[in-house]
């Protein structure tokens, strides 16, 4: 830096420190660095390299988390993931997305018409919106799998919206209302991922969403039942059991609607289950099969029109069986939505459910089948695509769209290769709109029903999932249980907020409720899988088969495993205490505001159990003890008078605290202050001793300031009386050189490759009958050669204590910081043993 960029910072180093000064804060460490390397270190400064770990800064982690020239053109260039591939784009890719294309078209069109009457709109609206949603997506997809338009559940609630719309204003026309829902659900969903928020979704648990699709997949399927039938004379949008309940008090009304309806459902089974009985039996076939499969939905269609066209072609006006009628061909609704606060108004409530519904159904699709196909999806810009659909789509006539499981499941079979194969799509869902209206004014309302119960039948979690469920985690088996039943008793609305609600408040209780363990040590040795016990051939007892002598693991080491074995190790293996009045102790879900409480209740009352007070005279009078620690009793009194004044307790007195932080990602003010809070009294406990609290496997740099900031880190003695006095600072070094350095593991792997080769060259070149006689020989000279080899490099030879050269993992400044249990143990017992010298 130049000599004014320098005299700058001295500058305002030293109005900052004014400043301080001014209004008392203390910038410094409670104690000098010069105090912190205080003591007798294991390892003297000629053998190690000093280092001292530099404390992070707000200004580090500003730099960090700012953006720079670079990062901003990336987030402009990952808006539009196409740009990466669409340059080498070719023939094969074509032909797989032209099959998966088409084969989508055949499936969305009659599909999209269906789900168009569940949001209450003309079957025309369903095709404005699947056309948008597949021409738009393939711009901003980072999925080659997800189709984007109308889906069951999404169609449901946009019919509920336009249901109270009409209520409210009788003479808005549906799709005005619907509009401007997708809309304003576009825009919140393009916010977020352009501010790339789509982590959001993982507050969304897996439970949740099948218990969403599962009670969203009933109430559909129950709604649709009465139109497949020909029932009337009931809203099919009251709760769920009692539609279920009108529909079998009107079975007697069944009309011929249902022979149309229930006919197209068992013939969409029927060649279903035909297709993959086929396909499983003539697997090399299994391809045909599948397409066949992929297509009944537009074959039924097809087929029930054909009928209904034949049966109706002289009744246009007084149709046998309900019939969906005109369809207009064309954008006949093309024009720029209308959105105002009166339209607004009258859906505010149903945005959060609608806007959930768009995020959960599409990131969890795409997820899905990202993992399936090896892919990695980006959620953040997953919901710029679906939010710029929506926010575009109104402009055709459409409404809200994401992303459809069943197309999906479909076009990732079909062999999709990229998403352009929604362009495809789009073409056929075109030809559709200008070519086939006509067609459309035949097909019967009842087999648009059979299709729908077909679809939605897919999304109902089989009982083979719930029990896995309740094998992993049982607590989660009644969330969804609940989502189910409330959505079935009242609305999906209420059954998406019921559980997302229950499991976050599960994972608030987890978190809350957060349970640490003491740990003790164990030694275990390594053993060969296979014969884990052998019979010693001199005593015929068993005994344990090692590893060999000289292998780079180690056949025997300690490990630390819970006192009351509560994570399922072997409750005969003996768990030993790790050192009279040390206690190790383990978090297990994070340390921060929520749980700290608990954590620390726990082993303070844990700590008092296990220990005595280390001076039991330490209150003069009664009066001067607490009233929460009154002291043993009257007649405990006069026992200890009979003993001369002696207590007989054989507890040990407080020394240490280990806390592992191996799960411990970073703190918070309020977590710190009751670590110091414990400190204090601990302390008090310990007088006239004071307790050292050791931390190990600290992972985070502003964990360690925080708790350096606290006064941990260094002995407590130092914070008390300013002085370290007679303790051990003991670190944990690596040997940068030397016989057990890398280098010369790489050297002799080097070396032995080949000798290993010159040796396999020597046996090639000898007789056949000489390879046996010379095998005994050659092995122990190769052996011999190889080892003298080795013992002559300058790496693997004998180095001198004094010449080698090793370097702290953490630093100098911090000695109560260790990298894992067993350094921060021995640093305790080292330094609770040097305190009785």
């Amino acid at each position: 830096m130049s000599q004014d960029g320098t005299k700058s910072t001295d500058t305002w180093t030293k109005v900052g420190r004014g400043l301080a000064k001014g209004l008392g804060i203390e910038l410094e460490d409670p104690v000098h660095n010069e105090r912190v390397t205080r003591g007798e270190s294991v390892f003297s400064v000629t053998s190690a390299d000093t280092y001292v770990e530099e404390e992070p800064t707000v200004a580090e982690w500003l730099r960090q988390v700012a953006p720079t020239g670079q990062t901003v053109v990336q987030y402009f260039i990952n808006l539009f993931p196409f740009l990466k591939w669409i340059g080498r784009y070719n023939l094969q890719w074509l032909i797989g997305d032209l099959i998966a294309g088409i084969t989508v078209g055949a499936v969305v069109v009659p599909q999209s018409m269906a789900y168009a009457e569940l949001a209450k709109l003309p079957v025309e609206f369903g095709l404005y919106s699947s056309f948008m949603g597949v021409l738009i997506y393939w711009f901003f997809a980072t999925s080659k799998d997800i189709t984007i338009g109308p889906v069951a559940v999404l169609s449901t609630v946009t019919g509920n919206v336009v249901i109270k719309a009409q209520e409210q204003i009788p003479d808005m026309p549906p799709w005005i209302v619907t509009s401007a829902l997708a809309i304003i659900c576009g825009g919140i969903v393009t916010f977020l991922g352009l501010v790339r928020m789509g982590w959001l979704v993982e507050f969304i648990s897996l439970t949740a969403i099948t218990a969403f699709m599962t009670g969203s997949a009933i109430s559909i399927a129950a709604g649709q039942v009465p139109a497949m039938m020909g029932i009337s004379g009931f809203s099919t949008r009251d709760a769920t059991y009692q539609v279920i309940i009108n529909t079998l008090k009107g079975l007697p009304r069944t009309n011929i609607n249902a022979a149309m309806g229930l006919s197209a459902l068992f013939l969409l089974y029927l060649i279903r289950f035909t297709c993959g009985y086929a396909a499983r039996k003539q697997p090399h076939r299994a391809k045909l099969y599948f397409f066949l499969s992929t297509l009944r939905t537009a074959f039924v269609i097809l087929f029930y029109t054909m009928i209904s066209a034949a049966t109706n072609l002289h009744r246009r006006d007084n149709p046998r069986f309900r019939i969906l009628g005109n369809v207009p061909r064309g954008f006949q609704h093309a024009k720029v939505p209308e959105l105002n606060s009166t339209i607004i108004r009258t859906f505010t409530n149903e945005i959060p459910a609608a806007v959930i519904v768009l995020l959960i159904e599409h990131i969890s699709i795409s997820k899905s089948f990202g993992r399936i196909n090896n892919y990695t999806i980006d959620p953040s810009q997953e919901l710029v695509a679906i939010g710029v659909t929506n926010l575009l789509g109104p402009f055709l006539g459409g409404y809200p769209a994401t992303g459809s499981f069943s197309r999906t499941a479909i076009k990732s079979k079909s062999g999709v290769r990229t998403p352009f194969a929604g362009v495809i799509t789009a073409i056929i869902v075109l030809l559709a709109i200008y070519a086939l209206p006509a067609v459309f004014f035949y097909i019967p309302n009842a087999s648009l029903s059979a299709v729908i119960i077909h679809a939605v039948g897919d999304l109902i979690t089989p009982p083979n999932t719930v029990y896995q469920f309740w094998r992993i985690s049982p607590l989660e088996v009644p969330i969804f249980f609940a989502g189910v039943f409330v959505t079935i008793f009242t609305s999906i609305e209420n059954g998406i907020y019921t559980t997302i609600a229950i499991s976050a408040a599960m994972l608030l209780f987890r978190m809350f409720k957060a349970k640490g363990r003491f740990l003790g040590k164990v030694k275990v040795h390594s053993v060969i899988g296979d014969h884990l016990l052998n019979p010693d051939q001199s005593s015929g007892k068993p005994r344990l088969k090692q590893l060999p002598k000289g292998d780079p693991e180690e056949n025997t080491r300690n490990i630390f495993l819970p006192l009351d074995h509560k994570d399922g190790s072997n409750p005969t293996v003996e768990v030993s205490a790790p050192y009279p009045g040390i206690f190790i102790y383990r978090f297990s879900e994070g340390y921060n505001y929520p749980n700290a409480n608990h954590y620390l209740d726990y082993l303070v009352a844990s700590i008092f159990k296990e220990t005595r007070r280390t001076d039991p005279h330490s209150y003069g009078r009664l009066g001067d003890r607490p009233w929460n620690d009154p002291g043993p009793s009257r007649s405990e009194m006069k026992r200890i008078d009979a003993a001369g004044g002696v207590v007989e307790d054989e507890r040990p007195t407080l020394k240490a605290i280990i806390l592992d932080f191996s799960s411990v990602n970073n703190v918070d003010v309020t977590s710190v202050q009751n670590l110091i809070d414990v400190r204090n009294q601990l302390d008090r406990y310990a007088t006239p001793d004071l307790v050292d609290w050791h931390f190990a496997c600290i992972n985070n740099r502003w964990t360690k300031r925080a708790l350096a900031a606290a006064g941990f880190g260094l002995p407590t003695s130092a914070f008390k009386d300013g002085s370290a006095g007679h303790w051990k600072p003991i670190f944990s070094v690596a040997e940068i050189g030397g016989s057990d350095s890398a280098a010369v593991a790489a050297d002799y792997r080097n070396r032995e490759d080949e000798e290993n080769q010159r040796r396999a060259s020597v046996v090639a070149a000898l007789p056949a009958d000489a390879v046996t006689r010379q095998s005994s020989s050659e092995d122990d000279a190769v052996t011999e050669a190889l080892e003298k080899t080795l013992s002559s490099t300058k790496a693997y030879g004998t180095v001198k204590t004094t010449d080698r050269k090793v370097a702290v993992v953490h630093g100098l400044n911090r000695p109560l910081f260790h990298m894992d249990l067993t350094s921060a143990l021995q640093a305790a017992i080292a330094n609770i043993e040097g305190k009785t010298v």
